[in-house]
């Protein structure tokens, strides 16, 4: 054979291999190499700092509680929650009482966690944390009129929040009670949906609807729901493959953004992504770990007829975080490519993010982004920070804190990825707010002005003014995640050298946005400033 001919066959064997996705962008940073616990449930608050929890029952955590403190009825002076600031990036130990394995959370209107529920003697409890330089957890032992682990929190248009779900409770409730009879309401969607030995319905998806309504997604389907009246007004198709998206069978949802146009959003969509297939979580059990989903459904529950529409990911993933970034785009992150959710039942981490344009044409959404070094798989977490980071942090496969012959070791560090909006040679594009009209506080409907600096020439056309609610986040789900786009359209004007100012109009009501804590961000061209806290009233 001559050299031309192998030259020929080497070239052709080149374009029939598999190609790997090319990465797109943005970069990694480790913040610390660890944060002496494992980061399976965090969020962010309106202080700017972090508060991160684990669970209480395997052992000692590698970090002190302060001052020679132990928990009461206890030998474990360790703690197993922290507060990390992220302006010093430092974190301060933290004494949570009860077991938090697996519970959930909502941001209260009043910049408080209210976090709930959890295992074994933490399952009814509410704890509430408010961040200052010494605060703690507080707990109220019987919060809850029914055990939640591995249950959804949503916060409500009248500023409680609605708690969806958990093992072998299928119903919900509300906190804070109006009353001290107040109880659960059973919700057979939950029945329906769980599956024998499986479950394949935890952590169901629950977004606010504009119309006041909660959608519920688990398993394999959704429903629009009147949790006032506890009636089901609308059923929607299963999505296409009927495979599971809920834990343990973990893939992730978001509600695309919200875009407010004269006072009223006229399309409201949800994207569901990856998970695995129907038998994976058994098969996961026997040592077979099956390929995770490569798919997302994409459904306009605004529609008269709605239907999904299937797209394909670059890299299949099951226990991904998707995570709305301030432009609009969807961040997915963390995760294997193989197996379930659970203790070692997954397998070949998934180190590329991936960033997903919903108002990109349909074969162009997706774009792989650089790999971090460090494998996120069971319990990991992710959530967006005021200055357009995601900080990462998480993982443990393990009934314990494991750090050697393992295939994934416990990981206690925390890492930021910096999309590529962050990139350097952006910086003249970037939006820097210098002042708005109004205080911190706005209200609904209200018109304020918001001020800012752009070094490079500014198109009217290519700004926009986002906000985004800050979500708990924890089993791939982050709760509360919420982004908009505030009307105002083409109101954006020059008045000096770089500064310009743009007038928006604060979201019409609490069903679009209910009263709370949410990051404003301008927009440019798709790279956004740094966030503001505002608090719609």
């Amino acid at each position: 054979m001559t050299f031309h001919r192998i030259l020929l066959l080497l070239l052709l064997l080149l374009l029939h291999m598999p190609q790997s996705p090319a990465a797109a962008g943005g970069s990694w940073s480790l913040l610390l190499p660890s944060i002496g616990i494992s980061a399976m449930h965090m969020q962010l608050l309106p202080t700017d700092r972090v508060v991160i929890y684990d669970r209480t029952d395997f052992g000692t955590s590698n970090i002190s509680l302060p001052d020679g403190k132990c928990r009461p009825n206890s030998t474990d002076c360790s703690a197993h929650s922290v507060e990390y600031n992220i302006a010093c990036n430092t974190v301060r130990p933290l004494m949570v009482l009860s077991n938090v394995w697996c519970s959930s959370g909502t941001l209260m209107p009043d910049g408080s966690l209210v976090q709930t529920g959890g295992w074994s003697d933490g399952d009814h409890v509410v704890r509430i944390y408010k961040s200052c330089d010494n605060c703690d957890w507080r707990e109220i032992p019987t919060g809850l009129s029914q055990p939640r682990w591995y249950a959804t929190n949503h916060l409500l248009p009248d500023g409680r929040q609605i708690i969806v779900g958990g093992r072998r409770s299928f119903n919900y409730e509300f906190y804070p009670k109006t009353s001290a009879t107040e109880t659960d309401f059973t919700l057979m969607f939950l029945v329906q949906t769980n599956e024998p030995d499986v479950e394949n319905n935890l952590y169901p998806f629950v977004f606010l609807n504009t119309d006041g309504n909660i959608f519920i997604y688990a398993n394999y389907r959704g429903i629009l729901f009147d949790y006032v009246r506890s009636k089901v007004v609308r059923t929607f198709p299963a999505i296409p493959g009927g495979d599971p998206r809920n834990y343990p069978s973990t893939g992730s949802a978001v509600l695309l953004p919200l875009h407010i146009v004269q006072g009223n959003v006229d399309c409201v969509e949800v994207l569901v992504c990856g998970g695995a297939p129907r038998d994976a979580f058994k098969n996961a059990n026997n040592g077979k770990f099956d390929g995770a989903l490569d798919t997302c459904g994409r459904i306009k529950i605004s529609d008269p007829d709605p239907q999904w529409v299937m797209e394909t990911m670059p890299l299949a993933r099951v226990m991904g975080d998707m995570v709305l970034l301030p432009n609009g785009d969807v961040l997915i992150i963390n995760g294997g490519s193989a197996g379930v959710a659970g203790w070692d039942l997954a397998r070949d981490p998934v180190l590329s993010p991936v960033i997903y344009g919903p108002d990109k044409p349909t074969k162009s959404r997706f774009e792989v982004q650089t790999p971090s070094t460090i494998a996120r798989m069971y319990h990991s977490t992710a959530i967006l920070l005021r200055d357009g980071r995601v900080l990462v942090g998480g993982s443990n496969a393990h009934d314990k804190y494991e750090f050697t012959n393992v295939l994934y070791p416990t990981e206690l560090s925390l890492e930021a990825f910096s999309p590529a909006y962050l990139d350097p040679s952006l910086s003249g594009l970037r939006p820097n707010i210098i002042s708005h009209e109004t205080k911190t506080t706005i209200h609904h409907g209200e018109n304020f002005v918001i001020r800012f600096i752009v070094s490079c020439p500014v198109d009217p056309n290519l700004v926009k003014v986002t906000m985004v609610a800050p979500s708990f986040n924890t089993h791939s789900f982050s709760m509360n995640q919420r982004l908009l786009i505030l009307d105002g359209g083409n109101t954006t004007v020059a008045v000096g050298m770089s500064h310009y100012e743009v007038s928006v109009v604060a979201p019409p009501s609490g069903n679009i946005a209910p009263a709370g804590n949410y990051i404003l961000f301008v927009v440019h061209q798709e790279v956004p400033s740094e966030g503001i806290w505002v608090s719609i009233r």
